[in-house]
């Protein structure tokens, strides 16, 4: 009986660890904040489709730009959930979980997520330079060090509202014209103007998930660009950012040609958010607006590059 009793609780003890294992995959898994993904998944598909037309040899080079972006892209999450924690700049959000804010992950093992995920970029990115050129490992470096000091180190710029500067340059500019770059090792006018588009509703998203946070990251001393400007200032930047986005994809259809317009659907799908911005959602609200915004970029992501690809 107590043999029995024991291989009972063995298997109990199993079954318990086991969910337990399966709840701390999920755990990181919301720490890595998959919402914020299409802002590494667009730049590469807009940029791949700008270099249709120039190459046909190089398409498995697009899977490395890939592992790049969403690396970079986890790991500037874990690295924001890190810093943020440390400074106390989560103990009072609205926001979706923080694994150290919420105390929930030691900040160490959060640290090292993050380190783990940059390495992941780098690896991919000095494999995708040794096949391309070697003047994207510095393109790579000053990305790393941007990604960790943006609201990590002594002095982050993300505190003094230059977030929105990093997100244009690296998950806009960068992303989109490195990913045209590794398949046709040339970058058109076509891809430069694109990139400024993909910049645009990235900046977009933090814009809102920004406006969301104003009252706990001004508190906690976080300059923020949506706590300089202020709410009402935020909204309308949030506004011209679309608008901007707008008419870039309109400028494309001139270098690449009419089928680029497609793109234009990424822009009315904006309008649930823009609706929502207007009548001054706040707080928690704009929760379900950062999603909408989510789902617009991957709309324009899947019918710009479908335009272009068609165009070129």
């Amino acid at each position: 009986m107590n043999e029995m009793s024991s291989r009972s609780n063995s298997n109990t003890s199993r079954a318990s660890s086991h969910i337990e294992g399966v709840a701390g995959f999920k755990l990181w898994i919301l720490g890595a904040r998959p919402r914020t993904l299409p802002a590494a998944i667009v730049p590469v598909a807009v940029g791949g489709a700008c270099a249709v037309g120039l190459a046909q040899h190089m398409w498995w080079r697009i899977t490395l730009a890939l592992v790049v972006s969403l690396a970079l892209q986890v790991g500037v999450n874990y690295a924001n959930d890190y810093s943020d924690g440390v400074r106390g700049t989560d103990e009072k959000r609205v926001g979706p979980l923080r694994l150290v804010g919420s105390g929930l992950a030691s900040p160490r093992a959060v640290k090292r997520a993050a380190f783990a995920a940059l390495g992941v970029a780098a690896i991919a990115g000095l494999v995708l330079a040794a096949l391309t050129t070697w003047w994207l490992l510095a393109v790579g470096a000053f990305a790393m060090v941007a990604a960790w000091t943006y609201t990590g180190g002594p002095k982050p710029y993300g505190y003094i509202g230059l977030g929105e500067v990093f997100v244009f340059i690296f998950f806009g500019v960068v992303a989109t014209t490195g990913s045209t770059y590794a398949v046709a090792e040339e970058i058109p006018a076509t891809a430069w103007i694109a990139s400024c588009v993909v910049g645009l509703f990235a900046c977009a998203l933090l814009v809102i998930n920004n406006l969301r946070d104003i009252p706990g990251d001004t508190l906690s001393g976080k300059k923020t660009l949506a706590v300089r400007l202020g709410d009402s200032r935020t909204r309308v930047l949030f506004y011209a950012e679309i608008v901007i986005a707008a008419a870039g994809i309109v400028a494309t259809s001139f270098t690449a040609g009419p089928f680029a317009l497609l793109g234009l659907c990424g822009v009315v799908a904006t309008y649930p958010a823009i609706a929502q911005v207007a009548k001054g959602a706040k707080g928690k609200d704009l929760i379900a607006v950062l999603g909408a915004v989510g789902r617009a970029q991957m709309v324009l992501g899947a019918s710009y590059a479908i335009g272009l690809a068609l165009a070129l």
